[in-house]
């Protein structure tokens, strides 16, 4: 049942549209305005000009068309999640958005590659302690930088650090990192479409796709799971709705890209205004990982849908400069309008800190200094994690 059939609520992000009030005539009866005085006048009704056309384009000055009137507008509405969406039941939506199962914690295959030594790296805490100095204290003069300085320096940082395996595992030189690429991905859900689309941060891709988590026999399973709702919230709640749109899927890079397979999406906080609880970043992480292999899926497999005979997997990272999120998605299935059959499935690792504390100068309250300057707290498992991450698919 359509969630407008089903008496939920329905709410928009994007900016309303303007009701025209309409005009009464009344046969035989003419209003009197103030046109002729040339200034308001209370108690006579406001005149009616036509509109004034300069005869040149002025941009600063367009106004444009009607939603109706646009070549692309149509009559059934599209829901649609960009990179500024922040959904009120956060990973339970998008799981619900996705149709698919939520598993705690990292893959085996991913655990199992954390905790082998040999594919650490050289004096790994060192170096990722002199990563996070150098983010947090060398690569600013201020005595407490914002996160939109500092997140960008520590990831970039982290990934250098990982990409001095290479030497160990030359596979990781077939990968390419890309920034600001626009991504689009609709699909059905019920009776409702959705999409979605825009520039969602830095990805990595590379030239042989990721190797399937769960075999075909844990993928069937899936088919016994009931998926979460939560009523009386609609599910496409907090979601932009648009009636001028494009059914059209598209990876971000032509065809015949070298590296044309989604490897890892790198998700930094945003800006203050547009910032997400951790709730709804995790969502936005899901959302944006699931688009990928979509779009992967659609362009290998087709657009019918269907239950893929190889699933495609799509990981993604999230941090605020501190914390960090780890998700890995499997696409097991493309047939997503009904809630029956084959889910995807979603491991989620959350909230881990890479550190407790970075000061550049000590906390000091009463004459007491409860956090020292430096650097405190350093977490090697994060990191860990963080490289098997890297190494997936190519160990």
């Amino acid at each position: 049942m359509s969630p407008r059939q089903s008496g939920f609520v329905e709410h928009s992000k994007g900016p309303p549209q303007r009701k025209s009030t309409p005009d009464v005539h009344i046969p035989g009866l003419e209003p009197i305005t103030y046109a002729d005085r040339m200034h308001y006048v209370p108690g006579l009704a406001k005149p009616v000009f036509p509109p004034w056309e300069r005869g040149w384009h002025d941009p600063y000055h367009y106004t444009g068309p009607k939603n109706q009137e646009m070549p692309l507008y149509k009559e059934k509405p599209c829901y649609v999640f960009h990179r500024r969406t922040s959904v009120l039941e956060g990973v339970r939506q998008a799981l619900w958005l996705t149709k698919s199962k939520r598993i705690n914690g990292l893959p085996s295959q991913i655990v199992s590659l954390a905790e082998d030594p040999a594919n650490q790296v050289d004096n790994q805490d060192e170096r990722v302690e002199q990563a996070i100095k150098h983010a947090r204290f060398w690569d600013t003069t201020e005595d407490r930088p914002s996160k939109e300085t500092f997140c960008p320096v520590l990831l970039n940082d982290l990934l250098h650090l990982c990409r001095t395996v290479q030497v160990k595992h030359p596979a990781l030189g077939k990968r390419m990192l890309a920034e600001d690429y626009t991504l689009a991905a609709y699909w059905n859900r019920g009776e409702d479409l959705f999409q979605v689309r825009g520039k969602n941060g830095t990805l990595m891709s590379s030239v042989s796709p990721l190797p399937a988590i769960a075999g075909k026999e844990e993928v069937a399973s899936t088919a016994d799971y009931v998926l979460e709702t939560f009523y009386p919230i609609a599910p496409t709640i907090d979601l932009q709705l648009t009636h001028v749109y494009q059914e059209k899927t598209h990876t971000g890079f032509k065809e015949g890209y070298p590296y044309p397979h989604a490897h890892t999406v790198f998700h930094l906080e945003a800006k203050r205004p547009f910032r997400l609880f951790p709730e709804q970043l995790r969502a936005k992480m899901i959302m944006f990982a699931f688009a990928n292999a979509l779009a992967r899926a659609q362009a290998c497999y087709g657009t019918q849908p269907q239950v893929l005979e190889q699933p495609v997997v799509v990981q993604s990272v999230a941090t605020n400069g501190r914390v960090f999120q780890f998700i890995v998605l499997q696409l097991n299935t493309t047939e997503l309008e009904m809630d029956t059959g084959v889910k995807n499935m979603v491991w989620l690792e959350q909230d881990l800190p890479l550190y407790d504390y970075a000061k550049v100068r000590p906390l000091i309250k009463k004459k007491v200094v409860e956090v020292p300057a430096g650097l405190a707290g350093y977490q090697p498992d994060t990191f860990k994690k963080f490289l098997a991450l890297y190494l997936h698919g190519a160990v």
